[in-house]
């Protein structure tokens, strides 16, 4: 008996070291990315500084460098993940309502589209965008991120559709609401969890997106916040280490709070989601 125990116990030892290890190599960046921000001298090493400061964060602080990127991308991101929402609510309803052979099928193509790498389709997304005087356009850019990230959009709202009871629809037929009028006011709101994930996921997939606003936007002016980070990266390997790390934490803050005003509202709309199809 005390061999097995003994044995459990190096095992249990094993993964708790292994699992530190990964928590360091997580953690490593982030204490450098709080260290060099206050750190007027801050380099790759992570290190205390010396005297802390807010020269950097006063630094970075103008229209030019945060205020304008950080509204462009709040426009770019928030119409993206809008169009998105819409767009795959309208897609998984039938999907999830209707039975057909072409379903899967449909489901599969679109899965697809997903594995298709952005940088192999930007040629030809440019040269339409050109054609069609879309080019240089936030609403453009923010089609073009929206219809990138919708197809994994519709299987998540179709995997929470179908967790809806359709009784709770078909009572709203009853009462004289249309489809869409039940979709509206009976599903959306009961799988509000399910839209607020999908918000976040979508959202954050634009916040961090750098190659299609830097392929489709060319005025220095509409540039969100992804793309204009590389301005910290100065010719001949020159970075200001201590400026990019305070715009890195402004720049990740949106994202932060976004997360953390949703989330508090999850567990409340799944539990009552449940108790309504118990």
């Amino acid at each position: 008996m005390r061999p097995l125990l003994a044995r459990r116990t190096r095992r249990r030892l094993a993964a708790d070291a292994a699992l530190l290890v990964v928590l360091a190599a997580f953690s490593v960046p982030l204490v450098w990315l709080l260290l060099a921000s206050v750190d007027e001298g801050a380099g790759l090493a992570v290190r205390v500084p010396e005297r802390a400061t807010t020269e950097n964060f006063s630094a970075v602080l103008t229209d030019e460098i945060t205020f304008t990127p950080m509204l462009n991308s709040l426009l770019l991101c928030g119409a993206a993940t809008a169009v998105t929402i819409v767009c795959a609510a309208l897609a998984a309803y039938p999907l999830s309502r209707f039975r057909s052979r072409l379903n899967r099928p449909y489901l599969l193509g679109v899965l697809f589209t997903t594995c298709l790498p952005v940088t192999a389709i930007m040629v030809p997304v440019y040269g339409l965008f050109v054609r069609v005087d879309l080019i240089d356009t936030l609403y453009g850019t923010a089609l073009f991120m929206a219809a990138a990230q919708l197809p994994f959009a519709i299987w998540l709202m179709k995997n929470f559709m179908d967790d809806i009871p359709a009784v709770l629809e078909e009572a709203a037929w009853t009462d004289g609401a249309s489809r869409m009028q039940a979709l509206v006011r009976v599903i959306l709101p009961l799988m509000g969890p399910g839209v607020g994930v999908v918000a976040i996921y979508c959202f954050a997939l634009s916040w961090g997106n750098f190659f299609v606003p830097f392929m489709l936007l060319l005025s220095p002016d509409q540039l969100p916040a992804s793309v204009s980070i590389f301005t910290f990266f100065g010719d001949f390997g020159q970075v200001a280490y201590g400026q990019l790390a305070a715009f890195s934490i402004l720049y990740s803050t949106p994202v932060i709070l976004m997360y953390a005003l949703i989330t508090r509202r999850l567990g409340g709309g799944f539990a009552l989601g449940a108790a309504v199809k118990g």
